[in-house]
């Protein structure tokens, strides 16, 4: 039994007929992604699959209206039942959730039958304004389908220290973000939250100031103009905060990520910690300058300690590691 796949054009539905083998139909896993070219803007990406701008964001993770040729989007499709179809397969397949087809195509039950016709809307991301909410899975999905047009070769790690994890309560995601986008505007007077990606306690990641703006920070210049910065909620100074193993997990997962994605090599070269840098000079100064002219970020406890001997023994090899496991899990 052959499938079919077909697009949605507008108001009205043109047929566009994949034919895939049974075996293999529900494990091509981009055939609802919109290539964005060169001349598309979201009002017409959106008209031409009937949904409304605002979805086709939410549903993207897009924090602003440009688009980059190249970058890829979710779309609604239409799909037509093949032999042996569950609601879960297809929505596995698609990136949306049983409950939502069901609720989209009046299903009162999960029984499908050959040739039934569904149409499949993408799931929402997790966002308030700029910020997004994801599972380390998530973001996996959301960075490989972002377009980045500045050079990157730097990526930071950094503690918040304040807040730590007595602030943390498992669900004050957005809260804690805007917390730090209020006092890194209005107490440091930079434009925006300085760093690109947060992770918290719980495992989750946030993406908040977007990856094509370089970060702002103490750090300076030169760690941020070919940098993304990340900061890791929590104190991990020695005493302090015992990270969680969901954020051990998602920090090693989601730089293994990011090293893949801008083609990085795990060393100090790629992934630096902010007490490298000094504070004055903002010069990498690496682990020879007296205490007082660093900080100790991302924390004399992260990951074995604050040292380049540290990230080399405790840190690296855990993303290379992550990272071989990664590349063999897309094959």
């Amino acid at each position: 039994m052959r499938k079919k796949l077909v697009l949605v054009f507008g108001i009205f539905f043109s047929l566009l007929f994949l034919t895939i083998s049974p075996a293999h139909a529900l494990e091509i896993k981009h055939n609802n992604l919109y290539v964005v070219k060169a001349g598309d803007s979201l009002p017409a990406i959106a008209n031409k699959y009937s949904i409304s701008i605002e979805e086709l964001k939410v549903t993207n993770g897009l924090q602003s209206d440009v688009l980059i040729a190249g970058q890829k989007l979710r779309v609604p499709i239409i799909y037509e039942v093949g032999a042996g179809d569950t609601l879960l397969d297809i929505s596995t397949a698609f990136h949306a959730s049983v409950e939502t087809i069901k609720a989209v195509n009046g299903l009162t039950s999960e029984q499908l039958y050959l040739g039934q016709i569904l149409k499949v809307t993408p799931k929402k991301m997790t966002m308030q304004g700029q910020h997004i909410l994801m599972s380390k899975e998530e973001f996996k999905e959301w960075l490989f389908n972002t377009q980045v047009n500045r050079e990157i070769r730097l990526i930071q790690q950094h503690h918040t220290w304040i807040p730590s994890y007595k602030h943390f309560n498992g669900s004050n995601h957005f809260q804690m973000l805007m917390g730090m986008e209020n006092h890194h505007k209005k107490t440091m007077g930079w434009k925006n939250i300085a760093q690109n990606i947060t992770t918290f306690p719980d495992g989750k990641v946030a993406v908040s100031r977007p990856l094509n703006i370089i970060p702002e920070g103490t750090i300076g210049p030169k760690a941020n103009s070919v940098g993304i910065a990340i900061e890791h909620v929590g104190n991990f100074d020695k005493g302090h905060d015992v990270m969680t193993k969901e954020q051990q997990e998602t920090i090693v997962y989601i730089n293994a990520l990011l090293c893949i994605k801008f083609g990085l090599t795990p060393s100090i070269d790629s992934i630096t910690y902010h007490h490298w840098w000094h504070m004055k000079t903002k010069e990498r100064v690496l682990d020879a300058t007296a205490s007082y002219n660093v900080k100790s970020c991302p924390g004399t406890g992260f990951f074995g300690g604050n040292t380049t001997a540290s990230a080399k023994t405790y840190f690296y090899p855990l993303i290379s590691d992550e990272i071989e496991e990664i590349l063999e899990s897309m094959q």
